[in-house]
């Protein structure tokens, strides 16, 4: 599961978001929905992931932080 999430960790930090056992789903299910990629095609999210973060890490941080305080 997220085999990118250890490439995240200083966005995590930056939007407020502690990865924890009972969250990492949830966040596995947001990410590929905000770069458009099939669920559960971690090498094809990661790439998205790099390239939005390489182009614009800060909205790429905003998007990520908005869909996450709409989830419970």
């Amino acid at each position: 599961m997220a085999c990118y999430f250890r490439h995240l960790q200083t966005v995590f930090k930056k939007v407020g978001i502690e990865v924890t056992i009972l969250n990492k789903r949830e966040l596995d299910r947001i990410i590929p929905e905000i770069v458009r990629v099939k669920y559960k095609n971690c090498p094809n999210t990661w790439n998205e992931v790099k390239r939005r973060i390489v182009a614009d890490e800060e909205s790429f941080a905003v998007e990520l932080k908005k869909r996450w305080s709409k989830h419970p």
